[in-house]
């Protein structure tokens, strides 16, 4: 198993990281949250949970510990993969989601896209006892204000139709949260898309 990748990043999307280690480049799928602490950085180290299946090798790379920790015990609730977990994660910071799951919000949880009733409930009761300190470690990572320009609106819609969802739909949806939102960073944008895709 892969524990870590420690090099320079290669390429960095909202939904993508590669890693360039001693000549080899590591794609990995990140969350938002992740993609914000790359942002502006040549280096780093992404911890990595590794799905190895007979039609696909896929790494997931968290920036910090608690990140991935929160992902593992995600797909360990039955009827959440990989991708979910990472929607999840998107969604929230670590400390909003363990927040969420204490205090048995399950609206919250359940605006995610691809989550329903049933399936909020059940991360509630799986994973109450078991999170305990995780989102307690680390401050959120807070995002700088920047001005919606097109790079934005771009970034947001491509990030979005990677995850999954519809060009058009996505589109309209973040048309909608700039204009309403004006001062919004892309991964804001994003966040607050999922949320309403």
């Amino acid at each position: 198993m892969i524990e870590y990748l420690k090099g320079e990043i290669a390429e960095l999307t909202p939904a993508t990281a590669i890693i360039e280690c001693c000549g080899v480049g590591y794609e990995t799928n990140i969350t938002l949250n992740t993609y914000s602490a790359l942002q502006g950085k040549k280096d780093t180290k992404l911890y990595i949970y590794e799905v190895i299946r007979e039609d696909a090798h896929q790494l997931f790379g968290f920036s910090n510990r608690q990140e991935r920790e929160l992902f593992l015990l995600l797909i360990s609730v039955s009827g959440i993969g990989g991708n979910t977990a990472r929607t999840i994660l998107s969604a929230f910071t670590v400390n909003e989601l363990c927040e969420a799951i204490v205090t048995g919000n399950e609206v919250a949880i359940k605006s995610v896209k691809g989550i329903g009733l049933k399936t909020a409930q059940r991360i509630i009761i799986d994973l109450k006892d078991k999170i305990k300190g995780i989102g307690n470690d680390f401050a959120s990572t807070a995002t700088a204000a920047a001005t919606v320009n097109n790079d934005v609106i771009d970034g947001a819609v491509s990030a979005l139709v990677m995850l999954g969802f519809p060009s058009s739909a996505a589109n309209k949806v973040v048309q909608s949260i700039v204009k309403s939102e004006p001062q919004a960073t892309i991964e804001q944008v994003i966040k607050l898309a999922l949320k309403q895709l």
